[in-house]
């Protein structure tokens, strides 16, 4: 048998996707901020794109009414400071939080959404520059002061000292009686409870601030901290050989302590949801919207195309691919937009009690029933509703929040989703006795009062879930 190179032709059918479709699919899972940034890029990278510029005269004021308002005064009029009519009558917020014009070589003034100087600040001060500012007020000495500065450095997010002594030690060189030292100057700046190592350090120096170290409360924490976090009183008056009331009594005020003192100057930016798609209601009818505030709208640019039929080969060939790429992108991003309107509205069609009744009455629904009444495939529905967030007259909710498969059924029949069932979880729990609060068994005998048959194990898992304390936990003497 010889081995050698020959050459085939062979007919075959292959399943090939183009470069349109892959556009569309592209921009189909992408959210409302990747969307605004991909659109974006492309503004800055295709010369044949651009941005649709408003209407003249849909925003500014006419000629006329420009004229008509008269010019702004240079100087603000003198206001006499023994006249406390004249005074009042001032509108103080002109003279501070506005946009310093004075190193502009413009003369007008500055508009009225101008930045503030606040809007320059890099970063916004947290828990670390809120202790550095007090130790500017210490007469400390360059070494105690880079101890201090160790110990800040190695805080966590809750204010926690997330090292030891003996790494204080090593790093800046310095002895361990100075090391603890400096930590207990630390720990006694505000917030109270700073720099601990623990939960139960934080507790103890909160309560020694406040002068409490001979108190019920102080040996609750130091000798019965495990018994304390799962409310076993009665157990703690039985060791202490103390009154129930009396323990409790000190239980309340540890309670009202703050177990992670830096949380609440914690400096991360907070990350608001903006949702996609809006859904509006109308009479008896649901309107879906589109959210494509501050998206830039994309068209030819028609300046640009006169140079296709000039010029040489090479360019005219990179600005005919230009052109096609562009539309393929305006037609991609029209796609998009229907697409997740036609699968919104077959949410709402699906999920009619929802949008009607509230969260309480969303139906099992999944990816192929969407697909199946859109005429789509499911990874299209999949990707349209990825990373996507609805405003609904009940509030903001991410597209995969209506889909779930079936968690129990009711003695009608009905199926319910595991949603359904943890909302009467939540009520069940808002209407029990703080004194005898409910088990995860009592809970289960409730639901199959309403006919949803589940075991306790699944109420568990469902409380869990929502965060709800067990029975120790939620119990109020």
């Amino acid at each position: 048998m010889s081995i050698e190179l020959r050459q085939h032709m062979k007919l075959a059918q292959k399943l090939l996707m183009t470069q349109q479709l892959q556009q569309a699919i592209k921009l189909l899972q992408l959210n409302r901020l990747e969307l605004a940034g991909a659109l974006q890029a492309e503004l800055e990278q295709n010369p044949l794109l651009e941005e649709v510029q408003p209407e003249a005269g849909s925003a500014d004021l006419s000629q006329s009414e420009a004229d008509g308002l008269g010019e702004e005064p240079p100087v603000t009029g003198r206001v006499t400071g023994d006249d406390p009519v004249a005074v009042a009558e001032v509108n103080w917020e002109d003279y501070s939080n506005n946009f310093d014009a004075d190193f502009s070589f413009a003369h007008e003034a500055p508009a009225a959404d101008a930045p503030s100087r606040l809007d320059f600040l890099a970063a916004q001060p947290g828990l670390a520059a809120f202790l550095a500012w007090q130790l500017t007020h210490l007469r400390l000495s360059e070494p105690d002061l880079d101890i201090a500065r160790f110990i800040i450095g190695n805080l966590d997010g809750h204010g926690f000292f997330d090292a030891d002594i003996a790494d204080i030690c090593q790093q800046v060189g310095c002895s361990q009686e100075e090391a603890e030292a400096m930590l207990r100057l630390v720990q006694n700046l505000d917030p109270p409870g700073v720099a601990a190592r623990s939960i139960q350090e934080s507790l103890l120096l909160q309560l020694e601030r406040q002068g409490l170290e001979d108190s019920l409360a102080w040996r609750l924490v130091a000798e019965f901290f495990s018994e304390l976090g799962n409310r076993n009183l009665v157990e703690i008056a039985r060791r202490a050989k103390v009154p129930l009331r009396e323990v409790q009594a000190a239980a309340a005020l540890v309670a009202e302590l703050v177990p992670y003192p830096g949380n609440e100057y914690s400096n991360e930016p907070t990350q608001d949801v903006v949702p996609d798609v809006y859904v509006f209601k109308i009479e008896d009818e649901f309107i879906v919207r589109m959210n494509t505030d501050e998206l830039p709208q994309l068209q030819l640019s028609a300046e640009n195309q006169s140079l296709l039929n000039g010029g040489e080969a090479a360019a005219k060939n990179y600005l005919h691919e230009q052109k096609r790429n562009a539309q393929l992108l305006i037609n991609a991003l029209e796609y998009r937009h229907s697409t997740i309107c036609r699968v919104m509205e077959s949410i709402i069609r699906l999920q009619r009690d929802f949008f009607e009744l509230g969260p309480g009455h969303i139906h099992p629904l999944i990816l192929s029933d969407v697909a199946q009444d859109v005429g789509v495939h499911e990874s299209t529905v999949s990707r349209a509703t990825a990373n996507k967030y609805v405003e609904t007259p009940h509030g903001i909710y991410e597209l995969k929040y209506f889909f779930s498969t079936a968690a129990a059924a009711s003695d009608s029949g009905e199926d319910l989703t595991a949603e359904t069932v943890k909302q009467r979880i939540v009520h069940f729990v808002r209407q029990e006795n703080p004194a005898k609060p409910l088990s995860d068994g009592a809970l289960a005998e409730l639901l199959e009062k309403d006919g949803i048959k589940l075991a306790r194990r699944t109420v568990a898992k469902y409380r869990e879930q929502l965060r709800i304390p067990t029975v120790k936990l939620r119990r109020k003497e």
